[in-house]
């Protein structure tokens, strides 16, 4: 399997975060509960690992996730907004609070609701009504609101964040491959056009310039026993 587009060695330049030992910003004030500036200059999937190894579970980003400007800089700056957020995804996946600011697009006005399962950001502009998606988006968040997961022969996928639950089950190989080369971000024709078309109908791929990548996250943490999810 090749390695995709943002997560290869020789890809955008490294992202230092700020990271501390818990939740509780309080806490976090306390001496020892800063883990200090952490450098991501790899593959995400790395070093989300890293950083929850180190026992962060407050992850600050640097500047603001920008789509609207993204596609207008050209492959580097979509290959940045994707790493970025691929490590909001992963860090999401693991339960880690995520400070990170976004700025989307003015259209299409419910576009905000394809990142909603993502740790809603501190700050959200593009929308006409930013301050009211980012309550919506706040008040209706939770831990595994789309995911998706490998079983013996199938790929499962479960998407709360229309309000209702979508269940989507494959047992063909090319989705398996589709997952993993879109995962942190790939050009469209590094996956069959048929199973993208169908990917881009539920809404479970998002598109920043070239790049497409894959929303859902594979799960770290379960809000409660994995049968009743």
């Amino acid at each position: 399997m090749s390695t995709t587009t943002t997560d290869r060695p020789g890809g955008p330049e490294p992202l230092t975060v700020t990271a501390w030992r818990d939740y509780d910003p309080r806490a976090c004030a306390l001496p020892g509960m800063r883990l200090g500036d952490v450098r991501i200059d790899g593959p995400v999937a790395a070093g989300a690992d890293r950083l929850w190894e180190l026992g962060a579970r407050r992850v600050r980003l640097p500047r603001p996730v920008d789509l609207a400007a993204a596609a207008a800089d050209g492959a580097d700056g979509a290959v940045r907004a994707v790493r970025d957020l691929c490590l909001v995804r992963d860090l999401t996946a693991r339960a880690v609070f995520v400070e990170w600011r976004l700025r989307l697009p003015p259209e299409p006005a419910d576009g905000w609701r394809d990142l909603s399962h993502l740790q809603p950001p501190s700050e959200l502009d593009g929308p006409a009504d930013a301050a009211g998606a980012l309550a919506r988006w706040r008040e209706g968040h939770y831990l595994c609101k789309l995911l998706w997961r490998r079983g013996p022969g199938f790929v499962q996928i479960r998407d709360r964040r229309w309000g209702d639950l979508r269940r989507f089950t494959a047992e063909e190989s090319e989705y398996g491959g589709a997952i993993a080369a879109l995962a942190y971000g790939a050009r469209a024709d590094a996956v069959p056009a048929a199973v993208l078309a169908e990917f881009r109908e539920e809404r479970l791929v998002a598109e920043v310039g070239p790049l497409v990548w894959w929303l859902p996250y594979r799960v770290r943490r379960w809000i409660q026993e994995a049968m009743a999810i």
